[in-house]
This record gives C-alpha cells, sequence and structure tokens, in this order.
C-alpha cells in the first residue's frame, strides 16, 4: 500500500571542536526529524546547542543520539560495558540533550541509539530490554526508534512502548534483515538517484532488496539518512524531489 506521508531523519550534530562532519544547515530543509549526537561519539556542548537551535527553526523533530563512549571509533565498535555502567550512561546523554532541548522551549520527541550501540540492541534482548526501560524511565511519552523488525521492534511491541521502525536509506541489508556490516565494501549506498528511487520503492511497497536479491517486509514510519555521508546533502534533496512529484508528505511521526 502506497504511503501518503513518511517521516525522514537524519544524524546531526556530530562534528566535535575544530572538526567539521557533516552540512547539517544544508540538510535540514530536507528531512522532518534529526538525531543529536550526545557527546560520546561525535559533539559537543557549543555544536549541540546550535544544531538544536537550527532544528527548531526549521520544525524537525528533536531526537538524542546516544552512543558507546567511542570518540576514536565514531561510535562504530562494540564495547563490553556492565549493563548498570551502559545504562548510566545512557541516560546522561539522553538526559543532557532532553535539557538543552527543553531549554530553548522545545520538547525532546525520540531517541535513536548509535552506531555499533544500536546494531548491539537490534541482536540483543537484554540490551533491548534496558534501553527500553531507561527511555521510560526518563519519560514515557519519548518514542524510541530502532531497525524494523529486530529484536529491539518485537520487545518494545511487547511492552507497549512507543517504538518507530526504521528504513536505512543508505544501507544494504541482509537476508535477515540486519545491516551490512561497515567492514563490507557494500554496506553504504553512494548514488543520490539510486538513494532517493529507494526510497521511493519502500513507500510504495513496503519492501527493500536485499544485497543477495531477496525481498524483505519491512514495517518501518522513518526512513534514516546519514548527516556524514560524503553526499548527502544531495541525497536528501534528491529523496524530497522524488516524494513530492509523487505527492508523498514528509512529515515528522507524531501520536
Amino acid at each position: 500500500m502506497k504511503r501518503i506521508a513518511i517521516d525522514i531523519n537524519c544524524d546531526m550534530g556530530e562534528s566535535y571542536g575544530r572538526y567539521p562532519l557533516g552540512n547539517d544547515a544544508a540538510v535540514m530543509p530536507f528531512i522532518s526529524s534529526c538525531n543529536i549526537a550526545c557527546g560520546f561519539h561525535g559533539g559537543d556542548p557549543l555544536v549541540i546547542q546550535r544544531t538544536i537551535k537550527g532544528a527548531r527553526s526549521h520544525g524537525l523533530a528533536i531526537g538524542a543520539h546516544p552512543s558507546y563512549p567511542d570518540l576514536q571509533g565514531f561510535g562504530r565498535r562494540s564495547m563490553k560495558i556492565a549493563r548498570e555502567e551502559l545504562a548510566a550512561l545512557i541516560s546522561y546523554q539522553v538526559s543532557a540533550i532532553k535539557g538543552m532541548v527543553e531549554q530553548t522551549g522545545g520538547r525532546l520527541h525520540h531517541v535513536k541509539p548509535h552506531g555499533a550501540l544500536y546494531n548491539d540492541i537490534a541482536r540483543d534482548e537484554s540490551l533491548s530490554q534496558m534501553v527500553i526501560e531507561v527511555v521510560g524511565s526518563i519519560d514515557e511519552d519519548i518514542y524510541l526508534v530502532g531497525l524494523a523488525g529486530s529484536v529491539t521492534a518485537s520487545i518494545a511491541e511487547s511492552k507497549q512502548t512507543r517504538f518507530i521502525g526504521e528504513f536505512f536509506a543508505d544501507r544494504n541489508y541482509e537476508n535477515n534483515g540486519q545491516l551490512v556490516s561497515r567492514n563490507k565494501e557494500n554496506a553504504v549506498l553512494h548514488e543520490p538517484s539510486a538513494i532517493a528511487a529507494r526510497v521511493l520503492h519502500f513507500c510504495e511497497t513496503g519492501e527493500v532488496i536485499s544485497v543477495e536479491g531477496k525481498k524483505l517486509q519491512l514495517s518501518a514510519d522513518t526512513i534514516c539518512l546519514h548527516g556524514d555521508h560524503q553526499n548527502a546533502v544531495a541525497s536528501a534533496r534528491a529523496i524530497h524531489e522524488t516524494l513530492s512529484q509523487v505527492q508523498i508528505a514528509i512529515e515528522k511521526v507524531s501520536s
């Protein structure tokens, strides 16, 4: 069934100190939601503050984007951390973004774990349970964003947690619905027109084709475009133009 609207989200605020990353300001006009780095894989207080203000000015739904404490690896390396400590690390990150958003008169809309933490949670029931509990303890009205069809999605449904399933515009999928590892050459899509066509196909059919040609049906209400992608701006524009041509609106998820 063809959709009439879809949320487009992008990971943002990942610059750090004197090291810029991405082109957030240029991407914001083409999306409806953003996930702001919390300082543990990217982002610093000034970057976070400026990103929140930019997102607010564009009317974007703002989410916290917590990660493992891995600045050197950009949060893309799994880490063995005791459950209690990891829960505190996630709570610390989300609470910081939530407070800064509220300082501007806004409200935190969702939490989307980043990188290796996101992928680990998608496969691990215990980790998923912990993240769901942490997010709920901060604010039960906040959505949790996670991989469509994952363990996280199943547990969130069983707990009646506000969950948003996610489809990736610029990442390839394995036959089991997991993302292809970034260690593989075919993990990321680069061509804006191909990315836009893939998004349109998903919006019209609800499916994505895996790297081995398998059709995967996904229940997702948001589509991710990575802000650190070299063609992020061109891809965001291409997606926006492609969906506009077929009257599919780009809108944030609301209850």
